[in-house]
């Protein structure tokens, strides 16, 4: 059987078992911190991943609402329910392109860059605490691959 063949060549370690339920146990811990700072933000997980990937977008502040929906991975009706509930808090703006009047981007207000700041911020702090025992977990993957 061919799975079965596959399977013996890719034995998995008992050190790789441990690396890899470390690098799990460490992502939800982060998970975990980034749904605290959320929530004492007043927003959502995934209304700071929104606001992050529309501030972060490559090459300009801004993204269609489409773009969001990719970067997201989620639908594009639940990606324009999402902005709705970021622009009722003041934190994001639809702002319709110059070029194309079909086209609207979505970009942060100064209170959604504060708040992303302010969350950005815990969580780059959470991961350089985090950063070290990662690397250290990635490197002994490697090591035994």
């Amino acid at each position: 059987m061919t799975v079965g063949k596959k399977r013996a060549s890719a034995r998995v370690t008992k050190e790789e078992y441990e690396a890899l339920a470390a690098f799990r146990y460490n992502l939800r811990q982060f998970l975990s911190f980034s749904e605290s700072a959320a929530a004492s933000a007043g927003i959502t997980p995934r209304q700071y991943q929104a606001l992050l990937a529309v501030q972060g977008f490559p090459g300009r502040d801004s993204a269609t609402i489409g773009e969001l929906a990719e970067q997201l991975q989620i639908a594009h009706h639940s990606a324009v329910g999402l902005v709705d509930r970021l622009a009722a808090q003041k934190l994001i703006v639809r702002v319709a392109s110059a070029e194309d009047r079909r086209q609207v981007y979505v970009t942060l207000t100064v209170r959604g860059i504060e708040v992303l700041d302010q969350l950005a911020s815990a969580h780059k702090d959470e991961l350089r605490r985090l950063g070290p025992r990662l690397n250290s977990i990635v490197f002994a993957l490697n090591r035994h691959s």
